[in-house]
C-alpha cells in the first residue's frame, strides 16, 4: 500500500498506525468509524459495471445537488454538496444517479448492527459515521486499534465496503483520525488510505498545531473570517490565544470552547441512543411555485411521509413547522406548539396548512418543508381542547380541531398500515398519493437532492 505524503505534517504517526498498536490504555478511548463515500460505494457495490468509473449520486435537475460522489468522481474536483450542474461540467463522462436513501439506510442499519458487536456506546452521526467509546470493551476484545480492525474486516466481509477509522483520547482528535485514515486525491490519482489513524493524547497538541482553525468544531466560514481578521489562522495560534480577547467577538462560551478545542480538551461524551429532536421532509421545486393549491397538494404529501415517520419511530410531535425557502433564497418559518402530540397525517396537515396560510408565497417558493419537533413517545394521551387558527390573526379556526382527527383517526391508520404491511406500500392509499405510477406513499427524504428530472419534476408538481 502506498503511504500518503505529509497530512497536517505527521506523516510519521501515520506510517506507525499500519505497522504498531499505539492505542495504549488511554482513557477516554473514542473511536470514529466514518464509511468510504457511502452512497456512491453502496451503488457501485451493487453494480459491478460502475467500478472505476465517477460516479454521482444526487438529484440531476438544474436544482439538485451532489450527495456522494466516488473517489474517481473527486480526481475531477467534484465534492459533496456541490451544485450537480457544476459537478457535470467538471466530469461530463460521471454516472448520475438519483440515490435510494431507504437502501442507505438499510445498509447503515447493518453497520450499526456490526459496531454494538463491539460496544453499547455507539453514537450515531449520520447514515455513514458513528463515534464509539470502547473504553470499557478492552478487557474483553483488546485494544482499540484491534477493536478497529475487527470493525473494518467486518465492514469488508459483511457489507462489501471500506471504512476510515480515527483513534484518539476525544471527539475532536478521533474525527480529524479518521479523515487521515481514509483515501486521499493527488495528482497522480487516488491513495489508497492507511483504513486506521491512531493519535495518543501525547501527540495531540502537535497533532492539532498545523491544522488551519476551520478543522475544529464551530469554527464555520463567518467564524474562520472573524478569526482571520484577528490574525489567527492556525490551531497553534488559537491555542496560544488567552480566550477573554476573543470574547467580544465570539461571544464568551464559544471563545473559550474554541480556544479549549485548540489546546486538545474536548470533553464531550460519546451518547449512546441519542433520540431525534425531530422528524421533518422537504422538496426543492423544479421551478418556483406561486400557487397555493399547488404548494397545499405537497404539503399534504409531506404530511404523509413525516406521519410515516413519527409513527415508524413511535412518536408524535407537539410542534408542527412549517418552512418555506423563497426564490431569492430568504426563509421564513411558521410554529404551533399543540397541548398533545400528533402522528396523524391528516391532522399534522390541518396544523400546516393553517400555518402555511399565515405565509405569503407569491413571490415564489423554491423549498418547502414540513417538520414535527418537541417529540413525546405515541403512548401518551390526547388532548382534545385545543381548536388551530386557520390565519395568523385566528379569524378563520379549521372546521376540526387537530386533536380531534389524531384521536378519531387512530384506528383508520392502524388498520391502513396493517393492510400496508402485508401487501406493501402501494396497495393502499389516498387520492393524493395517486399518479400516473399507481399509488405511490410519500416517504420521509423523498427526492432528498434536489428534483432528478426535469420532467419527473414536473409531474411530481403536477399529479396528484
Amino acid at each position: 500500500m502506498q503511504l500518503p505524503p505529509k497530512v497536517f505534517g505527521i506523516s510519521s504517526w501515520m506510517a506507525d498506525s499500519l505497522r504498531t498498536d499505539r492505542s495504549g490504555s488511554f482513557e477516554p478511548a473514542i473511536l470514529l468509524v466514518d464509511m468510504d463515500s457511502f452512497f456512491a460505494s453502496v451503488e457501485v457495490r451493487d453494480d459491478p459495471s460502475l467500478l472505476g468509473r465517477p460516479v454521482l449520486v444526487g438529484g440531476d435537475g438544474r436544482r439538485g445537488v451532489v450527495a456522494s460522489c466516488s473517489y474517481e468522481a473527486r480526481r475531477f474536483g467534484i465534492r459533496s454538496a456541490m451544485p450537480m450542474s457544476t459537478a457535470k461540467r467538471l466530469c461530463p463522462s460521471a454516472v448520475v444517479l438519483p440515490g435510494d436513501i431507504a437502501r442507505y439506510a438499510s445498509v447503515s442499519r447493518q453497520l450499526h448492527g456490526i459496531l454494538r458487536d463491539i460496544t453499547p456506546f455507539v453514537e450515531p452521526l449520520g447514515l455513514d459515521e458513528a463515534f464509539l467509546d470502547v473504553t470499557g470493551a478492552r478487557g474483553l476484545l483488546g485494544s482499540p486499534f484491534e477493536m478497529a480492525r475487527m470493525i473494518r474486516s467486518a465492514v469488508a466481509e459483511e457489507l462489501r465496503l471500506e471504512c476510515g477509522i480515527g483513534i484518539g483520547p476525544s471527539k475532536l482528535i478521533a474525527k480529524l483520525a479518521s479523515r487521515d485514515a481514509k483515501p486521499r486525491i493527488t495528482d497522480g490519482g487516488v491513495v489508497d488510505g492507511l483504513g486506521i489513524v491512531v493519535i495518543t493524547p501525547e501527540e495531540v497538541v502537535e497533532y492539532l498545531s498545523g491544522m488551519d482553525v476551520a478543522a475544529l468544531y464551530g469554527v464555520g466560514p463567518s467564524t474562520a473570517a472573524t478569526l482571520s481578521r484577528l490574525g489567527i489562522e492556525r490551531v497553534a495560534d488559537l491555542a496560544e490565544i488567552d480566550p477573554s480577547i476573543l470574547v467580544r467577538h465570539l461571544g464568551s462560551s464559544h471563545a473559550h470552547g474554541l480556544v479549549a478545542l485548540a489546546r486538545g480538551v474536548d470533553p464531550r461524551p460519546v451518547v449512546a441512543d441519542l433520540v431525534a429532536k425531530s422528524i421533518g421532509h422537504e422538496e426543492t421545486f423544479l421551478e418556483d411555485v406561486t400557487e397555493r393549491p399547488v404548494l397545499e397538494q405537497r404539503l399534504r404529501r409531506h404530511a404523509v411521509a413525516v406521519s410515516g415517520a413519527l409513527r415508524d419511530s413511535a412518536r408524535r410531535g407537539r410542534t408542527i413547522t412549517v418552512k418555506i425557502k423563497m426564490g431569492d433564497f430568504t426563509m421564513r418559518t411558521r410554529s404551533h406548539t399543540m397541548v398533545s402530540g400528533l402522528d396523524d397525517h391528516v391532522a399534522i396537515f390541518e396544523v400546516g396548512v393553517a400555518l402555511l396560510g399565515s405565509l405569503e408565497v407569491d413571490d415564489g417558493v423554491r423549498l418547502l418543508g414540513l417538520t414535527a419537533s418537541n417529540l413525546e413517545d405515541s403512548s401518551q394521551p390526547t388532548q382534545l381542547t385545543l381548536q388551530m387558527p386557520a390565519s395568523a390573526d385566528g379569524s378563520e379556526p379549521v372546521s376540526a380541531t387537530p386533536a380531534a382527527l389524531q384521536q378519531g383517526r387512530a384506528a383508520l391508520e392502524d388498520a391502513v398500515a396493517e393492510i400496508r404491511d402485508r401487501f406493501g406500500p402501494g396497495s393502499l392509499g389516498s387520492a393524493a398519493m395517486l399518479t400516473r405510477r399507481g399509488v405511490v406513499v410519500p416517504a420521509q427524504r423523498d427526492v432528498p437532492f434536489g428534483p432528478t428530472d426535469p420532467d419527473q419534476a414536473s409531474r411530481a408538481i403536477q399529479e396528484p
